[in-house]
C-alpha cells in the first residue's frame, strides 16, 4: 500500500518509473546495498524522531550515525526517535520502508549534508523491498514537506579524522 502511495506522489515529478522493487529485503543499510549493488554509504537511510510535538525525519548517509550534541544544537531537543508503531502511525510507512515520499501531515524532512559527498544515493520507496535513484539535488526537489539541509551526523570518516 506504501510503495502504491509513493510511486504515485512520485509521479509529480516525473520519477515514478524510476522506482525499483527488489526480489530480497532492502530494509537495512546492509540488505539494500546487498539487493542494489551499491557501497552501504550510498544507502540513504530516513530515521524518525519526536522533536516536541514535530514529528521528524532525517535522512542520512548510510555510513552515518547521528551526533546527539549537534541534533540537540540545530533541533533544540535531545534525539528521540520513534518506536516502529508510532513511525507506522505519525509518518505513514513501517520500519523497513520509511522514506521522505508521500508522508502523512504533520512530518517533515530535513536531508543531512552526508548526502551530499554521493552522485547518487538510494532512499527506500515505503516498503521493505524498494528504493529509488536519485542525485541529492532531485531528493531535495521532491522529498515531501523538505524544510532543509542539517547537519545533525558524524560519517566513519569523521571518526577516523
Amino acid at each position: 500500500m506504501a510503495l502504491k502511495k509513493v510511486r504515485e506522489y512520485l509521479q509529480q515529478f516525473d520519477l515514478a518509473e524510476r522506482v525499483r522493487v527488489l526480489g530480497q529485503s532492502s530494509a537495512t543499510v546492509e540488505l539494500a546495498a546487498q539487493a542494489l549493488g551499491c557501497e552501504p554509504c550510498r544507502i540513504a537511510k530516513t530515521l524518525s524522531f519526536r522533536v516536541g510535538e514535530r514529528v521528524v525525519l532525517v535522512v542520512c548517509a548510510g555510513d552515518a550515525k547521528v551526533d546527539n550534541h549537534k541534533f540537540k544544537a540545530f533541533f533544540g531537543t535531545k534525539a528521540k526517535m520513534l518506536t516502529a508503531e508510532e513511525a507506522e502511525r505519525l509518518v505513514g510507512h513501517a520500519v523497513g520502508g520509511v522514506c521522505p515520499f508521500a508522508l502523512n501531515d504533520g512530518a517533515e524532512t530535513w536531508l543531512d549534508g552526508s548526502l551530499r559527498r554521493f552522485k547518487t544515493v538510494f532512499p527506500a520507496c515505503g516498503s521493505s523491498n524498494s528504493a529509488i535513484e536519485l542525485t541529492p539535488e532531485e531528493l531535495a526537489s521532491c522529498a515531501d514537506k523538505f524544510r532543509g539541509w542539517a547537519d545533525v551526523c558524524k560519517t566513519a570518516d569523521d571518526l577516523s579524522a
